[in-house]
C-alpha cells in the first residue's frame, strides 16, 4: 500500500486541491460562499467547474453526477459524460458552471408524500459546496440537495443544512453573550460508528429472505451464539481482515476518516468508527461507507448485511451518533472549561441539550424509527424505546447541587452558584459509560445510540440541531433582556435542571422497573414505528420546525406519509416472502422428509414385526402437526394480505394493521417453522442454517 499520507483524500476535490488549482480570487470567492452561504456568481462557478473537470479527467473520470440523498434512505445518481460534440464531428470534454451548480432529475422516481403529483416529474439538484466533490469509479460525484419544481425538499440533505443554519444562528447569540466576539460560526460535528454483519455470498444467495428483506425470517438458533463473549474484540478472521483492509484504503482515498475496526458482540458482526467531522460531511461519508461496505464485501465473496436485526437471538446492528457542537475558533461547547466563565457557558449548553431532549423526546424517537429498528430497540443489545439521558455521576451531582443551592462538596457546604464557582476538575469520561442509555454524555459529546444500522444519520441530526436551537433561542431571548446577567444565568440553569431532570436516568435501561418508573415520570414509550409516526404532525413539532425554517408544514406531513408507506411496504414484502418460502420450499422439504421416514417405518415393520419405531413415529407425529399448523397459518396470512390489497382506510390504519395483525401472524409461522427445522434432517432443509451463516466465514 502507498504511504497513507499520500493516498488520503486523493479522490476528493478538497480545500488543498482548490487552493492548488483555482485562481486566488476564485478560491476566496468560493470560500466566502461556503462559510457565509453567499450566492455563487456564475462566472466563479464556471472557473470552479473547469478546474474540477480537469482534475477529475486527470484521475480517470469520464462522467459526472449530482449525488443526492432522496427520502428512500439510499443515495441516488444519474451519470452524464463530459463529452460535447463539435462542428467537425469530434468531441470536447466540457463541464460548465451551470451544470455544476444545478441539475435536473426525474422527481417522479422518488417518494414525495404528496408534495408533487406523478405527472409533475421535474426535480432539481443544487450543489452543496460545503461538502467536497469526489471521484467514485469513473464518475465525478457532486454532493447536492434535491428539491421539487416548487422548491419543497425531497431529500435528506436540505433539511440537514437548514438545521445546521438554525443552530448556528441561535448558538452565536449565546456565545456572544459570554463575550466571544471572535466567533463567527458554530457547527455541530458527528462521528457515526457503523455496525454490520458479513456472511458468505454463496450461503446468502440460498436465502430468499436475506435477498428480499435483508433479514432472516426463519432460523433455529445455532448450538452456539454469543454467550461465550469470545467474538467481541477477538482476533479478526483473515478473510474479514482482507475486506477491512481494502475498505479502509478506499475510504481514505475518499477522505473518510476511518479510524477504528473490530469484531462486535455477535458472531459475524463487526464495526467501523470514523473520526469526527462536520455533520453534513459526516452524513455524506456515512452513506459512502455503507455503499462501499456492500460493494467491497462482494469482491471478497461475502455480503454485508446492514439490517438492524438480520438474525434472531443474537445482537442486531445499530449506529452510534456521536454529536457535539463547536465554534470556528476551535472551542468545543460541550467541554468543561478552566474558569467559572467557561464553565457557566458549558453548563448552559449542557442544559440546552437536556431541555431539548426532554421537550422533544417524541421527535428523537421518531428520528430513529423504522420497521427494522423495531426489532432491535428495547432488546438487550440496544437502548430502550424510552428516550432518556445519562450524564455520569459527577455532572449529575453538580446539577443537583445547583438545583438545590447546595455545595458540591458536602464537607465544605459551599453553595454552588453559576459564574462564581469553578466546576470540580475531572478527567474526560470519568464515569463508566451506560450502554443501556439511548442518549449518553461521554465527556465532551453526546452519544445517541438508538439509530438503526441502515439509517441515514441525517434525520436524527436534523432533530438534534433543531431542538437544541430552540432551547438556545429561548435562553438567548431571556439572557439578552437580563438586567443582571449572572443572576439571570444562574436562575435559568437552576430552573432548567428542575423542570427537565425527569429525562436524566443513570440506571439500567433494560430493567422492567425502568418502564414503570419512566411512566411515572411522564416519559413516552413509543414501541413501534406506527406508534411513533403521528408525532411528525403534532402541532408542537410542526411549530418547532417551521419556525426555525427547517421544514415547511407540507414537508413534515409528506414525511409522515412517506414513512407510513415505507413501513407498510416493508412488512408486506416480508410477509409475501414468508408465504413464498413456506409454500415453495419449507413445506415440500419437510413433507418429503416425513414421507421418507414413514417409508422407513413401513419397511422396518414389514421385515421385523414388533420392531421399536418410537423415534420415527414421534418425528412423524410432531412434524405432521407442525406442517398442518404452519399450512393453516400461511393460508390465514395470505387472506390477511388480500385485505391490504383493497385497503380503503387511512395509511396510519394500514400501518397499524400490519403491526397488529400481519406481524403477529408472521411470528406464529416462524415459531412452527423453526421447530420443524430442529426436527428435520439437515440434508432435507432447503436453506443454510444459522450455524452456516454465522460461523461460515473462515
Amino acid at each position: 500500500m502507498k504511504d497513507l499520507s499520500k493516498i488520503f483524500g486523493i479522490n476528493v476535490f478538497n480545500e488543498s486541491k482548490m487552493k492548488e488549482r483555482l485562481p486566488r480570487e476564485t478560491y476566496l470567492a468560493l470560500q466566502k460562499t461556503i462559510k457565509d452561504g453567499k450566492h455563487l456568481d456564475i462566472n466563479i462557478a464556471n472557473v470552479v467547474a473547469s478546474s474540477m473537470k480537469d482534475w477529475a479527467i486527470e484521475n480517470g473520470a469520464t462522467h459526472f453526477t449530482h449525488w443526492f440523498q432522496p427520502m428512500t434512505g439510499i443515495t441516488a445518481e444519474k451519470h452524464d459524460s463530459f463529452i460535447s460534440p463539435t462542428d467537425d464531428g469530434n468531441i470536447i470534454m466540457d463541464f460548465s458552471g451551470k451544470e455544476l451548480v444545478k441539475g435536473e432529475s426525474d422527481a417522479s422516481s422518488f417518494p414525495s408524500g404528496g408534495l408533487r403529483a406523478t405527472f409533475e416529474a421535474r426535480g432539481y439538484t443544487a450543489w452543496d459546496p460545503t461538502s467536497y466533490a469526489f471521484i467514485k469509479g469513473k464518475t465525478l460525484c457532486i454532493p447536492t440537495a434535491f428539491c421539487s419544481y416548487g422548491g419543497e425538499a425531497l431529500d435528506k440533505k436540505t433539511p440537514l443544512l437548514r438545521s445546521m443554519e438554525a443552530i448556528n444562528k441561535q448558538a452565536l447569540r449565546v456565545v456572544r453573550l459570554f463575550g466571544n466576539t471572535d466567533v463567527t460560526s458554530v457547527k455541530t460535528t458527528v462521528g457515526a460508528e457503523q455496525e454490520y454483519f458479513l456472511v458468505d455470498q454463496n450461503m446468502y444467495e440460498k436465502r430468499p429472505d436475506l435477498i428480499f428483506t435483508g433479514r432472516t425470517l426463519f432460523g433455529a438458533p445455532a448450538p452456539k451464539g454469543q454467550e461465550m463473549d469470545d467474538h467481541y474484540y477477538g482476533t479478526i478472521k483473515s478473510r474479514v481482515q482482507a475486506f477491512m483492509d481494502e475498505l479502509n484504503v478506499e475510504l481514505w482515498k475518499l477522505g473518510v476518516f476511518a479510524k477504528t475496526e473490530h469484531n462486535e458482540a455477535a458472531p459475524a458482526q463487526h464495526e467501523l468508527a470514523p473520526v469526527f467531522t462536520t455533520t453534513n460531511i459526516a452524513t455524506d461519508q456515512n452513506q459512502l461507507t455503507m455503499e462501499l461496505m456492500q460493494r467491497i464485501a462482494k469482491k471478497h465473496g461475502m455480503v454485508c448485511l446492514l439490517h438492524e436485526k438480520p438474525f434472531e437471538g443474537v445482537n442486531g446492528s445499530g449506529k452510534h451518533n456521536n454529536w457535539s457542537i463547536s465554534t470556528n475558533t476551535g472551542k468545543n461547547l460541550l467541554d468543561p472549561g478552566e474558569t467559572p466563565h467557561e464553565n457557566a457557558q458549558f453548563l448552559l449548553f449542557l442544559c440546552s441539550v437536556i431541555k431539548a431532549v426532554d421537550d422533544y423526546q417524541d421527535m428523537l424517537r421518531v428520528s430513529v424509527t423504522s420497521a427494522g429498528n423495531d426489532h432491535r430497540l428495547g432488546a438487550n443489545e440496544a437502548p430502550p424505546a424510552i428516550v432518556s439521558m445519562f450524564l455520569g455521576e459527577e455532572i449529575t451531582e453538580i446539577l443537583e447541587a445547583i438545583e438545590n443551592d447546595e455545595g458540591y462538596d458536602a464537607k465544605e457546604r459551599v453553595v454552588m452558584r453559576v459564574g462564581v464557582h469553578i466546576l470540580p476538575k475531572f478527567p474526560k469520561d470519568s464515569t463508566d459509560r451506560n450502554r443501556t442509555s439511548p442518549f449518553a454524555f461521554t465527556g465532551n459529546k453526546f452519544e445517541f445510540r438508538a439509530l438503526g444500522s441502515t439509517a441515514s444519520i441525517s434525520g436524527p441530526n436534523v432533530v438534534l440541531n433543531t431542538t437544541v436551537a430552540e432551547s438556545l433561542k429561548q435562553f438567548a431571548d431571556e439572557l439578552e433582556n437580563a438586567t443582571d446577567f449572572d443572576e439571570c444565568l444562574h436562575n435559568l440553569i437552576k430552573r432548567t435542571i428542575k423542570e427537565h431532570k425527569r429525562i436524566i436516568f443513570s440506571g439500567n435501561g433494560y430493567d422492567n422497573d425502568w418502564v414503570l418508573e419512566a411512566e411515572k415520570r411522564g416519559l413516552l414509550n413509543l414501541r413501534t414505528t406506527p406508534d411513533c409516526l403521528p408525532c411528525y404532525v403534532a402541532e408542537k413539532n410542526i411549530k418547532l420546525f417551521t419556525e426555525h425554517k427547517v421544514f415547511t408544514e407540507p414537508e413534515m406531513r409528506a414525511r409522515y406519509e412517506i414513512h407510513l408507506d415505507n413501513y407498510s411496504k416493508t412488512i408486506n414484502i416480508e410477509a409475501r416472502t414468508v408465504v413464498d418460502m413456506v409454500k415453495k420450499d419449507i413445506l415440500p422439504a419437510v413433507s418429503e422428509f416425513v414421507k421418507n421416514i414413514s417409508d422407513l417405518v413401513i419397511s422396518k415393520t414389514t421385515v421385523i414385526k414388533d420392531i421399536n419405531c418410537d423415534y420415527e413415529k414421534d418425528i412423524i407425529k410432531r412434524l405432521s402437526e407442525l406442517i398442518k399448523k404452519t399450512y393453516d397459518n400461511v393460508n390465514q396470512l395470505n387472506k390477511e394480505l388480500e385485505i391490504t390489497n383493497s385497503w380503503t382506510k387511512s395509511a396510519q390504519e394500514l400501518a397499524d394493521f400490519y403491526k397488529d395483525v400481519i406481524i403477529s401472524k408472521m411470528d406464529e409461522i416462524r415459531v412452527t417453522v423453526d421447530s420443524m427445522e430442529v426436527l428435520t434432517d439437515r440434508n432435507y432443509w432447503p436453506y443454510p442454517s444459522y450455524a452456516d451463516l454465522l460461523f461460515g466465514l473462515v
